[in-house]
């Protein structure tokens, strides 16, 4: 493929590169693209080093098969701040387009030489990850000096060219500093400044040449030629400029001064006509409208194109967060250029690089007589993961609780320069679990000889579980450290032995997220409205975003997964499809509304000049008065769920593909809760509205409005509120139908679950933990069985009828205890503290109660008999559970299909919630924008969350089809942090659970207060303060 030039060896030896074709600008694990058939042409590339390689290529290949070749025969990942340029038929140097054919580019490709050069140059090199990428560029700035392209005083270029010299021939030697200067030109005028070179260099004693590298670009990125390719032009006046552009915008030079600067976010429009380059500016209030375009006359209309295209890709790469895509060709006419940038941006660059983890290769420096290896050095490893400034104005997040790290997607205004951001030098560490995650997270796999200890499996208090591997959702490392990339589809995270890893393991809260200058997002928050009614509207329209992508689960996923198997029923099929396709649709445009009103209230459009945009309540009582024309469907959501049930209890064939489906991860929820997300929204716009009432005077503009609104959706709530709590129910006992195994009838007319958590059982070898779960006739208590699908073992049935309950601390020594007295044996268990033994106790008294009031005989809910059971529970069976117990302890990393629902998530952190807490929990849903630090880290990350079900997920951004983590919050604590953290922001709250710790940063007052107050819902038993109405279900 590659053939040399003039040379014995290929550049790909010389950097030590393996056959391979490298990764290039390619996706994970694909090699450079399929030539079409055709002639092989020679083209020949002069690389930054000044060596020549020929590439063979196809008549008809795009300009992008040969820069790929380029860039996987030097092994060179970052390739995408590259390019290749050339002289044309009008001698002016011009970019390869890397969508058009080669060949249509290079008229006579056998006399022309491409050099490949670098094309964008960030603002900030730390931003460049790999040691490779950053040696191109010290080779470009050095030829950039030596042309006297970048122009700079005598002390800055000295200095440079002492770095250049240091990282070539080493430690200073007088005799051979001074030979190496007399035989090497690296500046126009070297000869005056060669004494202060040598000092210079003296002074660098003992640097490696990889941080002579860092050191250089460091000097060059604070010069004002960094990066600059001036092209003549004249303003209207006919005055004599310079017009570059750069990652902030374009900028106007006079001779090699910089005179003016246009930021991206300042510029409306970029094109050119003719000869004319035109600026068009966005209106500036303190100006007249007649100056928001600038005008500059170039050479010639070619001249003006070839700045053009630059400016579109300089945008494209440094504020877009992946590649534009194409434009649909017009039928009859066209109009303008068709030119578009093409590539990776700067965003999706690092993405892939910092959740890669590639295997660093060593190379050799072609110009350095000391040895070198591309492993960084301790002072420079900390240069390994660096992320790029962010742009735009919706700002993603997400986070996880021991795992790996999050590649994000972030929006935001500006630019930052990150601090450095460390990490191990091999990459990965032994997988410690965190209690708590989502088996859509498991995607990691680590296939090594080391594995945490039992302790640390079973405590995230321990001291090794403070540090977390990092990885990449689709990397396996094996354990000889190399890195093998897997499919979409790959299976769970698999342990030592291939057992799956712990449902508690979530592989993406680490440190090596992205890292925010907080200047930057205070300068950002100002530019925002304040009053708290753009707050809530903003709520409004984050959670109307998830609620969207979680109907789409049920429209568009679930509907595919089994709309082309014949086992599904198609009366079930039309039944979902007919009353959910009708409420999507009409969120789609609900949210479209939600989305332009809030760009509006922001300022990020023209419509405020037409009339009061600051204002949400004319949009929710339009659409809630839409809304109601389809109480219709709503209503027959409940069918859906049940009809649902009963297919899959009449089919194993359906019940399989539904099962199926629960695992794809997309739906990291059980499905049927899905179903049941119409009628809980309900709840959320009246909720919203009551905050928006209780905040608006009555005089306020908005307040009619709302308080329309909140009328009609609160009648809506009271005519669906007795079918949206039967089918809670209805969902929970289907739920833990799954979880349990032994048990044949759960689900029945007039059965409600109160309460499920953990207990510890009294019995003749000690206390046991055991799952208990309540119900209004019956209490089962069951432990973790070693099935396939992890579910609990039951071990026994109390009747509650007659049941009787007495404290009994004292009578058995046991702190927390109480004795249960049924009609068949007596229990005696106790609780993991007061507040939880008092919850029990509370709950058990009602269920009683109810039991008394209940006509309905006894339902037995267990597969034997009661004699059966117990002995079941006084024999030999106690000691398998025994064994069970211990083995899910030493061996919490076996994940079955549904290791991460509450129930396990329960038995892990020694807790319980009530029937209660769930209908609190679907009230107080939330989503938006957080930052995440972690106790030891210094940057904030920033993230999408979603709070839901108990647990955070976290996403690259809101556009997300599936989360990439969980953090379960049963049993963490929230609170502010305290003075001697030292955590000086704003609307800070702490998340904690024995040693793990995680500090979450909002924007506003009001989003800080609604964070605390949904994580409180789900970390705090809510019995005591609920309103009646939920209660009185019981």
């Amino acid at each position: 493929m590659v053939e040399p030039a003039d040379r014995p060896s290929t550049a790909g030896q010389r950097l030590g590169a393996p056959e391979s074709f490298g990764v290039s600008t390619l996706e994970p694990g694909l090699r450079p693209p399929t030539q079409s058939p055709g002639r092989q042409v020679c083209i020949r590339v002069q690389m930054l080093d000044d060596t020549q390689e020929v590439f063979q290529i196809s008549q008809r290949s795009p300009g992008k098969v040969l820069f790929d070749l380029v860039c996987a025969h030097l092994n060179l990942t970052e390739g995408d701040y590259f390019g290749l340029e050339y002289q044309d038929h009008r001698k002016m140097m011009v970019w390869l387009d890397l969508l058009k054919p080669t060949l249509k580019q290079i008229r006579r490709p056998k006399n022309t030489i491409l050099r490949f050069v670098v094309k964008f140059f960030p603002p900030d090199h730390t931003q460049l990850m790999e040691e490779l990428t950053r040696y191109l560029f010290a080779l470009q700035i050095k030829r950039d000096l030596a042309c006297g392209h970048l122009i700079c005083n005598d002390t800055s270029a000295a200095l440079m060219v002492s770095h250049i010299i240091q990282s070539e021939i080493g430690d200073f030697d007088e005799t051979q500093s001074w030979q190496h200067l007399l035989h090497n030109k690296y500046l126009p005028d070297q000869d005056a400044i060669r004494d202060k070179i040598t000092d210079c260099h003296r002074k660098l004693v003992g640097q490696t040449p990889a941080e002579s590298d860092y050191q250089l670009l460091e000097i060059a990125r604070r010069l004002e030629m960094y990066g600059v390719r001036l092209h003549p032009a004249k303003d209207r006046e006919g005055t004599k400029l310079s017009l570059s552009v750069a990652h902030t915008g374009v900028l106007v030079f006079q001779g090699y001064t910089k005179i003016n600067a246009f930021n991206w976010s300042k510029i409306r429009k970029l094109s050119f006509k003719r000869r004319r380059f035109l600026i068009k500016l966005r209106p500036d209030p303190t100006q007249n409208a007649h100056h928001d375009t600038l005008e500059f006359a170039m050479s010639s209309r070619d001249c003006c194109k070839v700045f053009w295209k630059i400016c579109v890709e300089y945008h494209a790469f440094f504020r877009l967060f992946e590649e534009p895509k194409p434009k649909p060709k017009p039928i009859l006419f066209t109009r303008g250029s068709s030119f578009r940038f093409s590539g990776r941006t700067q965003k999706q660059i690092i993405d892939y690089v910092r959740d890669s983890e590639l295997k660093k290769v060593p190379f050799e420096r072609k110009h350095s007589k000391i040895l070198s290896s591309s492993s960084m050095t301790p002072q420079s490893s900390s240069f390994r993961l660096q992320v790029p400034k962010e742009s735009a104005t919706s700002v993603p997040l997400a986070d996880q609780p021991d795992s790996a790290r999050l590649g994000h997607r972030a929006e935001s205004n500006g630019s930052d320069e990150p601090p450095p951001v460390t990490c191990p030098t091999n990459g990965f560490r032994d997988t410690q679990t965190a209690p708590g995650s989502d088996p859509i997270e498991s995607r990691q796999n680590h296939h090594g000889n080391g594995s945490a200890t039992d302790q640390q499996l079973l405590n995230p208090g321990s001291p090794a579980s403070e540090d977390s591997p990092l990885g990449s959702p689709h990397v396996v490392v094996n354990g000889n450290g190399s890195v093998n990339d897997l499919g979409m589809g790959s299976t769970g995270g698999l342990g030592p032995e291939g057992r799956q890893l712990s449902p508690l393991t979530s592989p993406l809260l680490t440190e090596a997220g992205y890292v925010r200058n907080d200047d930057e997002d205070e300068a950002r928050r100002k530019k925002f409205p304040t009053d708290k009614a753009y707050f809530i509207a903003k709520e409004l329209l984050t959670t109307e975003r998830t609620y969207l992508k979680d109907l789409q689960v049920v429209t568009e996923s679930f509907q595919s997964a089994v709309g082309k198997d014949e086992a599904f029923p198609d009366s079930v099929k039309n039944l979902i499809s007919a009353n959910y396709d009708p409420v999507y649709k009409f969120h789609q445009g609900f949210l479209k509304e939600v989305e332009q009103r809030l760009a509006q209230w922001e300022g990020r459009s023209n419509a405020h000049i037409k009339g009061d945009y600051q204002r949400i309540g004319d949009v929710l009582l339009k659409n809630i008065q839409g809304l109601r024309q389809l109480t219709v469907h709503l209503q027959k959501h409940s069918e859906c769920l049940v009809e649902l049930e009963r297919v899959c209890r009449t089919s194993r064939k359906v019940e399989t593909l539904c099962r199926e489906f629960e695992q794809q991860r997309v739906c990291y929820l059980p499905f049927n809760i899905f179903l049941l997300r119409p009628l809980h929204r309900l709840l959320h716009y009246k909720l919203i509205l009551e905050r928006l009432c209780k905040h608006y005077p009555p005089t306020h503009d908005d307040f009619r409005d709302c308080r329309a609104a909140l009328a009609d959706i609160s009648e809506m709530v009271l005519q669906l509120q007795g079918t949206m709590m039967k089918m809670e129910n209805f969902q929970k006992l289907l739920e833990l139908k799954k979880d349990l195994t032994g048990i044949d009838n759960l689900v029945i007319p007039g059965r409600e679950f109160i309460r499920l958590g953990c207990l510890s059982k009294l019995s003749g070898k000690g206390l046991q933990q055991r799952m208990f779960f309540l119900f209004s006739d019956s209490l089962i208590y069951t432990s973790r069985g070693m099935t396939p699908l992890n579910q609990f073992k039951v071990h026994g049935q109390l009747p509650l009828y007659g049941m009787t309950i007495r404290e009994s601390e004292e009578e058995w020594g046991v702190p927390h205890s109480f004795t249960l007295f049924g009609q068949r044996q007596s229990v005696v268990v106790a609780a993991s503290c007061a507040p939880e033994m008092e919850r029990w106790v509370e709950d058990i008294r009602m269920a009683i109660d109810l039991a008394e009031q209940s006509s309905s005989p006894n339902t037995d809910l267990l597969s034997t008999s009661p004699s059966d059971n117990k002995l079941i529970e006084d024999g030999g069976a106690e000691q398998e559970s025994e064994e069970e117990l211990c083995g899910s302890r030493s061996s919490l990393e076996r994940q079955g299909q549904r290791g991460n629902t509450t129930v396990h998530v329960c038995w892990h952190r020694n807790t319980s919630v009530s029937m209660v807490d769930f209908s609190v929990a679907v009230e107080n849903q939330l989503s938006g924008n957080l930052l995440r630090k972690f106790k030891n880290s210094n940057g904030w990350q920033k993230l999408w969350v979603v709070f839901t079900n108990f647990s955070l997920f976290f996403y690259k951004s809101h556009q997300d089809d599936y989360p990439l983590a969980s953090l379960p919050l049963l049993g963490y604590s929230v609170t502010v942090p305290l003075e001697s953290e030292n955590i000086h922001k704003d609307y800070v709250f702490k998340l904690h659970f024995k040693s793990h710790v995680y500090y979450f940063r909002s924007e506003s007052e009001y989003t800080f207060e609604r964070w605390m107050e949904v994580i409180r819902s789900a970390t705090c038993s809510a019995s005591r303060s609920l309103p009646s109405t939920r209660k009185d279900l019981y």
